[in-house]
């Protein structure tokens, strides 16, 4: 069964207890599929990518046929940190709600609206207004250039740059290594494992590790980072507090021992080996 995600941002713990290991989060309009219905509360349930965990029931909009249409139609992705929801097409009105960058909202086609608003859909049928810059369709990696995409990877992951480490964060209040990884990608068309490894059936694959280019990752124990180029690379750091930007090169600033002795992969969207 298919639900899809009410609040700004939905918890996934490992086990069905708010005190127990945060290991991911889901953002809002995300769908899920609902494995084993635990209780009252609870539900454990799957991901789009294939993520499991434990999800309160007040979280999900438990309906089937809303979801998979939902799951379908909801195409546009907020790109903003932080989008209002408004009541009005108009600063001062009325907030309806929050939501942080990549969650999932429907628009609708409204006369009358001025070009900088745009009027959405919420979960609940709400119909609300944000800034039309805030959106974008979902992107498709096939539909631009492999240098174009690892650009924009690398973009995307620096907009998170100062977000403050959280343990299974995934949004702007609060991220770690793998959730700025995989928002990273997501947020330009790909889904690519959640965790700080490489799993058969996602399509990052393993490289040389000297044929690394900007938009690759780094792999190190229990560790993910996204490659910049010129040896510098960004991560959420829990030893650094916050998404920062580092170096692999020992006489750079900003080189860090720890990790640059122990990088144990590099993996790509793109193992072709480079032309040097």
């Amino acid at each position: 069964m298919k639900s899809i995600v009410t609040a700004m941002i939905a918890n996934l713990h490992a086990k069905p207890d708010e005190t127990s290991e945060l290991i991911d989060e889901v953002l809002y309009g995300m769908t899920v599929d609902i494995l084993t219905d635990c209780h009252e509360d609870w539900v454990y349930v799957q991901t789009a990518y294939r993520y499991k965990g434990y999800c309160q029931k007040a979280d999900l909009l438990l309906d089937e046929e809303t979801a998979v249409k939902w799951h379908s139609e909801a195409q546009p992705i907020i790109i903003q940190n932080f989008a209002d929801v408004l009541q009005q097409p108009r600063i001062q009105s009325t907030k309806l709600m929050t939501l942080v960058k990549g969650s999932s909202i429907g628009v609708v086609t409204q006369e009358d609206v001025p070009e900088e608003w745009s009027a959405i859909q919420l979960v609940s049928g709400k119909i609300g207004y944000v800034r039309t810059k805030w959106l974008q369709e979902k992107p498709s990696q096939t539909q631009i250039t492999e240098h174009s995409f690892r650009e924009n990877v690398v973009q995307t992951a620096l907009s998170y740059l100062a977000t403050p480490y959280r343990w299974g964060g995934k949004s702007p209040l609060g991220i770690d290594c793998s959730g700025l990884c995989s928002m990273a990608y997501m947020l330009n068309g790909v889904t690519i494992f959640r965790d700080a490894k490489m799993v058969e059936g996602f399509p990052i694959v393993k490289i040389e590790k000297e044929d690394r280019q900007k938009g690759d990752l780094l792999y190190f124990p229990g560790h993910i980072a996204l490659y910049m180029g010129d040896n510098l690379y960004v991560h959420s750091s829990l030893g650094g507090n916050e998404v920062t930007i580092n170096s692999l090169d020992k006489q750079h600033a900003l080189y860090r021992h720890d990790l640059a002795t122990t990088l144990t992969e590099v993996g790509s969207l793109f193992p072709e080996k480079p032309n040097r």
